[in-house]
């Protein structure tokens, strides 16, 4: 674009030089010039101007066209609907994707559901099988490190605590071990570095032992 500029100034400018010329021969010959002489000179002068006035036509169209906003080509048209095809895809792709993780989700939940339902079943016509599930869905509030044999005081267990807030002193927990209940211990204190417990009655004979799992008793 800058070349046609540069080629248009140039024009224009040996046109200018060029009527310049020629109206200065003809003011300084005009006296003794024949007529038809005078009358083709006037005829290049016109034509002189024309093409003058064209070219500055050409350099303006020039610029404006280069100041223009670019129209899009049918190329980029083409390459932009081709990104919005394939994000569309990967849209569907994503949405599929979604879909087939809910199936799964639900089919997950009907067979969990359709267990749950059995299990309640058996329980019906079975105590201790409804007993054994409330024991292991009960949440783990500590465990036992430790258990002391006193005579005068019948003994207390030492427990690291997993739940604090659900510990203080008074509070009762079941010794759990696998799916059975051995017996209660009763909180006496409760430190930072863990809590201290005795047993109730009916813990005697079976010991808790270290490991021995702490839970809520369940409401049986």
């Amino acid at each position: 674009m800058d070349t046609m500029k540069l080629l248009l100034g140039a024009t224009v400018a040996l046109l200018l030089g060029a009527l310049a010329v020629s109206w200065q021969g003809m003011n300084t010959g005009m006296k003794n010039a024949p007529p038809d002489e005078i009358a083709r000179i006037k005829k290049q002068l016109a034509e002189l101007r024309l093409e003058n006035d064209r070219l500055l036509l050409e350099k303006q169209l020039q610029e404006h066209r280069a100041s223009a906003p670019q129209i899009p080509t049918a190329a980029s048209n083409a390459a932009e609907i081709e990104a919005m095809k394939a994000q569309i895809e990967r849209g569907k792709e994503a949405i599929a994707e979604l879909e087939a993780e809910k199936a799964k989700r639900d089919a997950q939940t009907d067979q969990a559901e359709e267990g749950l339902l059995g299990q309640r079943d058996l329980e019906k016509g079975d105590a201790e099988l409804k007993r054994a599930r409330l024991i292991a869905e009960a949440l783990l509030i500590g465990r036992v490190q430790e258990y002391v044999e006193d005579a005068q005081y019948g003994g207390f267990a030492t427990f690291t605590i997993v739940m604090p807030e659900q510990v203080q002193v008074g509070t009762i927990l079941a010794i759990r071990r696998k799916t059975g209940i051995l017996g209660q211990l009763k909180v006496s204190d409760v430190t930072p570095e863990g809590g201290i417990a005795n047993p109730l009655p009916g813990v005697a004979p079976v010991q808790p032992q270290p490991g021995d799992e702490l839970i809520l008793p369940p409401p049986f």
